[in-house]
């Protein structure tokens, strides 16, 4: 990373000849406050910060109060010493800012998914994974055209093979809540979201069958290898988590075993597909293509469902109800026309406020919190109320969930408001999806081979809408504890209240649990 201009930490604007220097757009021009202090010993202090003393949104906001409400800062960013060759980063907190990450013009995305570490490449059978790739690098148009293709070729098997995915996990939520106490929602999501996603993408025999029931153990282990500087609370005591998990990188020969499982199984599950792409899209080769759809099936995918539909579930939770009758009687008069089934094309006409609840969850609780990138030029990258000067070969850091509860762009911006998206409901309407980022672009945009944004966005969204419409199809109302944890809540339904016939298939209403 090129070498931070000194910083006063006063504030004052930048000036030439006594005059304040101004951006383009008219904002002035300062020098970004905060800073790195000294090497080893602050970027280990700001680890055991964000990670344990403060947590992720207070490390940030109690930096932003500290230099004025600034909200491009220069900080540390976690896991540091020694995973991470430079931890220094600029911090864009606000949403103007933030769009900067989204840009690809800006920004240079090579190897910068997982922020100031880059994960051995022998966790990715030697490849470099589509997700690591910038936009500028050929390889990058060729492989995402191919996952483009797969995701449009098979989004008419998402709702049949979501279907059954969700029948099979509230059959056993049902049976476990009869047998009393509560059952835990993120287990039985664990499970049945991995058969969901390989079904879902190329069909054929689930994991669960063809690898057997330690399918979902592997594949977790797996994403623990890669993601393991960046979890936290997950082993007591803290001192020997931080130890295990953010000084040093666990040895990639401990997952090979479960690995070349994994990629025995999507050899034969996409054999067709990379058949095809040897025969329609020649200059990958098999053995990188298949590696890439390891990735995107399991990394992309299935652990995006593992974060997002915790949080869905947590959300409607804590709205109670009043929503949740809403929702239903939403969903019920849409189903028939469906033919009794829910459909994705009947989501998309009929179930604006179905649609809307997974908008804000997505707004408040993006699957993935930040955006990294290196400036590819000289810049000046404005927030909304003043301009600052970044360096070519800077890593910018964009944090999503200040970025999208940014309180100039939405009112009771940390809140959940269910109808936040449904036009004209209480003034906001479907402009504010622009502001919806998660998918590394705008909720209006549209991924291309030359851009990152998801090319799994659309299933993405599909697969949270299915699950409000299922739930209220199936239920009129619930009630769940939540825990909040760093990666995900832990949700655990207390009751489940089943809907009368017909919505249930003649099934009589019956409570579960409490």
């Amino acid at each position: 990373m090129a070498p931070p201009r000194a910083n006063s930490g006063d504030g004052n604007d930048g000036a030439v000849g006594g005059q304040s220097k101004l951006s383009p757009s008219g904002l002035p021009i300062r020098e970004i406050p905060g800073g790195y202090g000294v090497p080893f010993f602050s970027p280990l202090r700001d680890r055991l910060d964000y990670y344990y003393f403060q947590g992720a949104d207070e490390f940030f906001r109690s930096r932003v109060a500290r230099h004025g409400g600034a909200t491009v800062l220069r900080v540390n960013m976690p896991p540091g010493p020694f995973l991470a060759g430079d931890p220094r980063v600029v911090a864009l907190l606000d949403a103007r800012s933030f769009r900067v990450l989204l840009d690809d013009s800006m920004v240079d995305k090579a190897d910068t998914l997982d922020g100031t570490f880059m994960p051995s490449l022998a966790l990715f059978g030697g490849h470099r994974p589509l997700a690591f790739l910038d936009a500028a690098d050929p390889r990058h148009a060729k492989i995402k055209r191919v996952v483009m293709s797969l995701a449009a070729a098979r989004m008419h098997h998402v709702a049949p093979a979501f279907r059954a995915a969700f029948a099979a996990m509230f059959d056993a939520v049902d049976a476990g809540l009869v047998a009393g106490g509560s059952v835990e929602f993120n287990k039985l999501n664990m499970r049945y979201m991995l058969d969901f996603t390989c079904a879902a993408l190329f069909g054929g025999a689930p994991p669960s069958k063809a690898m057997g029931d330690a399918a979902v153990t592997k594949a977790v282990k797996w994403l623990i290898f890669q993601l393991h500087p960046l979890a936290s609370k997950v082993v007591k005591p803290w001192p020997l988590e931080d130890l295990l998990l953010h000084t040093f990188r666990l040895p990639p020969f401990l997952v090979r075993r479960e690995y070349g499982e994994i990629t025995a199984y999507f050899a034969a599950a996409a054999a067709a597909v990379l058949d095809d792409a040897e025969k329609n899209h020649p200059g990958i080769p098999r053995d990188e293509l298949l590696h890439n759809l390891v990735f995107v099936a399991i990394f992309n995918a299935y652990g995006g469902f593992k974060i997002f539909l915790p949080h869905i579930v947590k959300w409607l939770a804590r709205a109670g109800p009043e929503l949740h009758a809403k929702l239903a009687s939403e969903v019920r008069a849409a189903a028939p026309a469906a033919g009794g089934e829910i459909t994705i094309s009947a989501v998309e006409k009929e179930m604006p406020l179905v649609k809307s609840v997974v908008w804000e969850a997505l707004r408040m609780n993006p699957p993935v919190e930040f955006q990294y990138g290196r400036a590819r030029r000289d810049m000046v990258v404005e927030s909304h109320d003043a301009a600052y000067e970044v360096r070519k070969g800077e890593m910018l850091f964009g944090y999503q969930p200040l970025a999208t509860r940014d309180e100039k762009v939405f009112d009771r911006a940390g809140e959940f408001v269910p109808d936040r998206f449904v036009s004209g409901a209480g003034g906001a309407a479907r402009p504010l999806l622009e502001h919806v980022v998660w998918s590394n672009g705008p909720e209006t945009g549209t991924p291309s081979e030359g851009n990152k944004q998801c090319p799994g966005k659309d299933m993405v969204v599909a697969v949270g809408r299915l699950m409000v419409a299922e739930m209220f199809r199936r239920y009129d109302t619930f009630a769940a504890d939540v825990e909040e944890l760093p990666l995900e809540p832990v949700v655990s339904f207390t009751s489940l209240t089943r809907a009368a016939a017909p919505a249930a298939a003649g099934e009589g209403a019956a409570r579960r649990g409490l």
